[in-house]
């Protein structure tokens, strides 16, 4: 097993099935599947096999798979030799997870939000499902929330990665905490601190200038000419709100007063 998947499998074990007196009944190893891998029909017995004889009771296999097609060939029967015993890894796959996109409901259901954002993490509302269900691990202690976190960026590919490291770093500019603090030291630790004081400026600078641009443009296009000192004010401005008011104003404005106030 990867560091990530001990992880993975002790979070699983301690939320297993025990009994009354505490004694574990059920251990449950969890892998993330993304792609078939012949070899994990080998890995799979093995993982069963060790947790059985360490923990002293039944074992199984629990696979997420994100895809239809890596779960059905996740769910077939492993056999051990000559028909004499076999392994049938349970899976969750899209067809059973729900989509989670209401961060309410994901920090009611934290384990159930995570499995939704690694089975439709990289569907048509991936990142919905994601940020819901990272609003959940925000909820948690931070010890759990990084496990899960790894869980669903195991299952996450490149396309639904780049998206998710996109809206922490506009996040991180624009100045919002509105994710989870360790979510931006895990992604791609690499990338965020390898980006300069001057890089992250010049990504600011160039959104202000956007918006100073577009909001320059409605004022022509409604025919409101603007004085020296009220064009500078709007060229100074370096608020990202402040702009984004001004250009909802200029929507039926008539003066550059209505504008500007």
């Amino acid at each position: 097993m990867t560091v990530f998947h001990k992880l993975a499998s002790e979070r699983a074990l301690r939320s297993g099935y025990r009994e009354a007196s505490g004694t574990l009944v059920l251990a449950i190893v969890v892998e993330v599947q993304r792609d078939v891998d012949s070899d994990k029909k080998f890995s799979w017995p093995t993982y069963v096999t060790v947790v059985r004889a360490r923990r002293r009771c039944g074992t199984v296999v629990l696979v997420v798979a994100p895809d239809a097609g890596v779960a059905a060939w996740a769910a077939e029967t492993i056999d051990l030799g000559l028909g004499r015993g076999n392994v049938e890894p349970l899976v969750l796959g899209p067809s059973v997870v729900p989509e989670i996109t209401d961060p309410a409901e994901a920090e009611a259901e934290a384990e159930l939000a995570v499995l939704s954002a690694v089975a439709h993490g990289n569907g048509p509302n991936g990142l919905t499902v994601v940020q819901a269900a990272l609003v959940a691990l925000g909820r948690l202690d931070q010890e759990h929330a990084m496990v899960y976190f790894q869980v669903i960026w195991n299952g996450l590919r490149e396309p639904m990665r780049w998206a998710l490291e996109a809206l922490v770093m506009e996040r991180q500019i624009e100045g919002e905490a509105t994710l989870p603090p360790f979510v931006q030291k895990l992604i791609d630790r690499g990338k965020l601190e390898g980006l300069r004081e001057g890089e992250l400026k010049g990504m600011r600078e160039g959104k202000l200038e956007g918006k100073r641009d577009t909001l320059l443009r409605l004022l022509a296009r409604a025919g409101i000419v603007l004085s020296e000192s009220e064009r500078e004010r709007v060229q100074a401005c370096t608020d990202m709100a402040t702009l984004d008011r001004w250009i909802d104003n200029a929507l039926g404005a008539t003066t550059a007063i209505e504008v500007l106030s």
